[in-house]
């Protein structure tokens, strides 16, 4: 079996498996309070979460997996989030037969996978997958929050948000399938522009308006975008669960980073 082990245990989130369970538990349980004070909402059909270490982005995705936490129905799991080390012409998938962190294996949905490959836009591009954390940090909390599932990881690189639309409605299923884009929002500005370049993006992702979202929003933005147009054509509506940035989480205010978790339902 080829195994994708795990390349940011110990640097994003902690390599000890008790250390780790116990570390998402309790951005989840935060994350059910801070859906409790306003309001939980339709279970949701796709979600946006950050992807930045735990410490920083951690306490936002807690409440984007709050909302999906303990739902039976669901058998897989498609991820997109950009590609940041490697450069990638399309999407790109994986050879591997499953994906492993410090909680264990998660098996890959090798049919749909090959399915795809007929597209000219999807290739399988291992290199695009080996370093790349944007999918990496979402799972432990998706082994904490579901079931047994499988996996259908995508790295996104130089695509248009219809590309991307065109693979999510490929892949879409029914109730046992969650989407997840894993993406932050803005990067590096002081604590009072970034508030406002995020409220501007959680706008746009509200109200499905992919055409308003730029360089400056998401380091996701393609990914983020192609749920936009595939939520448009279901009729799907978006709704903003938590918006922070790593000014109120752990770090100084003179350079931070946004993150959103939303979630999407019919």
């Amino acid at each position: 079996m080829k195994l994708r082990r795990p390349a940011v245990a110990g640097s994003f989130y902690p390599a000890d498996p008790a250390a780790l369970a116990a570390a998402v538990d309790g951005y989840v349980a935060a994350g059910r309070q801070h859906l409790a004070r306003s309001g939980t909402g339709q279970r949701p059909k796709a979600v946006i979460v950050p992807h930045a270490g735990y410490v920083y982005s951690g306490p936002i995705a807690g409440t984007a997996y709050a909302a999906v936490a303990g739902s039976a129905a669901i058998e897989r799991v498609v991820l997109l989030g950009p590609a940041h080390r490697v450069y990638v012409d399309g999407l790109a998938a994986s050879s591997a037969d499953a994906y492993a962190t410090p909680l264990g294996e998660i098996p890959l949905d090798r049919p749909a996978i090959d399915a795809l490959l007929h597209r000219s836009d999807v290739a399988v591009v291992d290199a695009a997958h080996a370093a790349e954390h944007s999918l990496e940090v979402q799972l432990p909390f998706l082994q904490r929050v579901l079931g047994p599932f499988r996996l259908v990881p995508l790295a996104v690189g130089a695509a248009t948000h219809a590309v991307v639309a065109d693979v999510l409605d490929e892949l879409w299923g029914g109730a046992d399938t969650l989407i997840v884009i894993s993406s932050d929002l803005s990067h590096y500005y002081d604590y009072a522009t970034a508030t406002r370049l995020d409220a501007d993006t959680a706008a746009a992702i509200e109200t499905l308006h992919p055409e308003r979202l730029d360089t400056e929003s998401a380091c996701g933005r393609i990914p983020v975008g192609g749920l936009l147009i595939a939520a448009q054509r279901r009729g799907l509506r978006g709704r903003l669960l938590d918006l922070r940035n790593s000014g109120d989480t752990a770090g100084p205010r003179e350079e931070v980073v946004g993150y959103g978790a939303f979630a999407f339902s019919s």
